[in-house]
């Protein structure tokens, strides 16, 4: 397989995890969202093609993980999953050959197509037909608690109507933004001197994220509800029946959804709203298709981030011409260049568009794409622009094949048994280490906080930092010596290295960077194995047979422990004691006086680390979280306690010691650890 296509999916991941943090974390996006669907599909499509160069900690294996500090972290009672996309017809009809092989010939089947509503995923908690909990989406698993928000929709009934479960329901749905609402948030926004909203979706997303619920009233959101989460009773048996029932309960649903006896069926309503798209008083980017029986979506199940039962088929995009201003090269973490087009801006539906891909060097020669040339492009089916073709010469001279790494200056060579692939060929270049190092230090994985983007250049540019085991034989005075360091922040970042040594297994796992093993495939490994010395040893068969995992990941992770150079990273990993056992991590049932509270760690605890304090918040049903809010619970003050501490006391959050969080955790008088993290 080509080495190139590595290249791309790790540039378009990175450029997928910066956005993540802009518009979840801080909630002013610097592109549209369908300018990041563009992004997500590309990478897919890619990683679909190529499943052996998926990173581990892809955005397609695992649901954004980032959670806005200001609002509490809740847990959904059952996971909520994306849908994997088709961007074509022929995309959509191979999807169907899957569920009728997976259902067995001569079985019968039906689905639901729905319209696919640009909006907001949000999960509604239902208890004894009262409106408990509206929570976002999240990282699939827990969300921001976003109840007074939510419950200023007036789509959104606080109490179920007619005959309804006594016990607890989860009702998914979108929030989303009229076309008429969002002109005039916007033009409020102009009047007052505001950043402008992108489109519809990045309004709401914004809308849900005040902390002001009367501002949110006036933003005039709505709701759509579409799929069950947690339900007790077994009485409805099809999503058909169920978006009927939600409708006796007088929760809005789209009516515009449509039950289809075969997949033709299905084409001819795609085909049918993609041209009516244009009439509707919101935004819909494609249709979403289910099976229809709930028994035959349980048959088929899931995959590691989305049903295989259902799939979204997403309208193809718009054209636009536009002048190639310069050709640039990439260097990604295995080496391989990537081309990227340098363009004109130019407005594509919607999307200022300044840059789009190349694929690969071939693909230049082919299209015969020279700089200063005017061409197509095409953000097709929510994909990152690509250039479709040249519409007039520019005059410019013939592109060629760089020969030297434009990272490292390295000999650039074509591999024999790879069609378009090319790559630099330096192990030591400092491109690929970079990337390597990122990875590992990352949130995600070992969580080495200050080990950034221009800390690692400088450390590798210096020649200090090598191979990942580098990091643990940095000493205080090698930082010093950096531009970037005082004498604090190279403290900080020493403790924070030897904080990292104890970090989960399964946080290990996924910071080794093993191909296709994002987060959760990391946990699951973790926990099946128990050590990494398990894991190593593990036979294909083993590793095969754990459902969660699959032949894919399997594989690749029995050929990462075949290999030398990974044996010898993890002796020497071992030799810097970092930690490789496991150790039960997750939350606990909801019961206790820490049960579903946010707690907050300050300072420096005498009985337990901070890794293992916020494992026991864990086990109580509890929230621990990094920052200090109006919603915490409680702050546990321990020694050196800093700003947290009079944060709390200005928001008026109770306080307590390190006794009394043992007392409250059940811990009993503390756990013999080392120092908090």
């Amino acid at each position: 397989m080509p080495i190139r296509i590595k290249e791309e999916i790790e540039e378009l991941s990175l450029k997928l995890r910066e956005h993540d943090y802009r518009y979840y974390v801080l909630s002013q996006p610097t592109v549209t969202d369908r300018e990041y669907d563009d992004l997500f599909r590309k990478l897919k499509e890619l990683e679909d093609r190529y499943p052996q160069y998926r990173l581990p900690d892809s955005p397609t294996q695992r649901l954004t993980p980032v959670i806005n500090e200001e609002f509490i972290s809740v847990r959904h009672h059952t996971g909520m999953f994306s849908l994997d996309n088709t961007y074509s017809i022929e995309e959509l009809r191979s999807w169907d050959e899957r569920v009728r092989k997976w259902l067995g010939e001569g079985v019968k089947y039906r689905y639901v197509a729905e319209l696919k509503i640009d909006g907001v995923s949000v999960n509604l908690t239902y208890v004894k037909g009262r409106l408990e909990i509206g929570a976002t989406r999240g990282d699939g698993q827990s969300g921001e608690d976003v109840t007074s928000n939510i419950k200023t929709i007036r789509a959104v009934p606080r109490q179920l109507y007619g005959k309804y479960p006594e016990g607890l329901i989860e009702i998914r749905g979108e929030v989303y933004m009229d076309k008429n609402g969002f002109l005039q948030v916007n033009r409020e926004r102009s009047e007052n001197g505001e950043a402008l909203f992108a489109n519809p979706r990045n309004a709401t997303s914004g809308s849900l994220k005040l902390l002001d619920s009367s501002l949110v009233a006036k933003r005039r959101l709505s709701f759509f509800a579409h799929s069950p989460g947690a339900y007790p009773g077994g009485d409805i048996g099809c999503q058909y029946d169920f978006l009927s029932r939600l409708k006796e309960w007088r929760i809005r649903v789209n009516t515009s959804y449509e039950i289809c006896r075969g997949i033709e069926e299905v084409i001819a309503y795609c085909r049918l709203w993609q041209e009516k798209r244009d009439e509707l008083e919101y935004e819909i980017d494609g249709i979403v298709v289910k099976l229809d029986d709930f028994g035959q979506q349980k048959k088929l199940g899931f995959t590691a981030r989305a049903p295989r039962w259902a799939v979204a088929y997403k309208f193809p995009a718009r054209q636009a011409t536009t002048k190639l201003l310069s050709i640039q090269v990439n260097v990604g973490r295995t080496g391989v260049l990537t081309p990227t087009a340098q363009l004109e801006p130019v407005e594509c539906s919607g999307v200022k568009i300044s840059n789009a891909t190349l694929h690969n060097f071939d693909e230049i020669q082919r299209l015969g794409v020279r700089e200063g040339d005017r061409v197509l492009i095409e953000r097709a089916g929510d994909v990152i622009p690509k250039v479709v073709k040249v519409v007039e010469k520019g005059g410019g001279r013939p592109y060629r094949i760089p020969q030297k790494c434009p990272a490292c200056g390295g000999r650039v060579v074509k591999e024999k048994d790879r069609d378009v692939a090319y790559h630099c060929i330096n192990p030591d270049c400092p491109a690929q280490l970079e990337r390597a190092l990122l990875h590992f230090a990352g949130r995600e994985a070992l969580d080495i906080e200050g080990l950034g983007e221009a800390v690692i250049a400088q450390l590798v540019s210096s020649a200090r930092i090598k191979s990942l085991t580098d990091i643990y034989r940095l000493r205080h005075e090698d930082l010093l010596k950096l531009e970037l360091f005082k004498e604090k922040k190279a403290a900080n970042l020493m403790e924070a290295i030897r904080s990292s040594k104890k970090r989960s297994l399964a946080r290990l796992i996924f910071a080794l960077g093993i191909r296709h093993v994002g987060q959760k495939a990391a946990y699951t490994l973790a926990a099946e194995f128990k050590s990494l010395d398990n894991l190593m040893r593990a036979k294909l068969q083993d590793l095969d047979r754990i459902p969660e995992i699959g032949e894919v990941i399997a594989e690749s992770v029995f050929n990462y422990f075949r290999l030398k150079q990974n044996k010898e990273l993890i002796r020497r990993l071992k030799e810097e004691r970092v930690n490789t056992l496991w150790e039960e991590e997750g939350a606990g049932p909801l019961s206790g006086q820490l049960a579903a509270k946010t707690v907050v760690f300050t300072g420096q605890l005498k009985g337990l680390s901070r890794q293992e304090a916020e494992a026991a918040v864990r086990r109580c049903g509890g929230n621990p979280s990094s920052s200090v809010s109006r919603r915490t619970d409680f702050v546990v003050a321990g020694e050196d306690a800093g700003s947290k501490l009079e944060k709390a006391r200005s928001l008026g959050v109770k306080i307590i010691d390190e006794e009394e969080f043992f007392r409250l955790s059940g811990l009993r008088g503390g756990i013999t650890g080392q120092d908090d993290s």
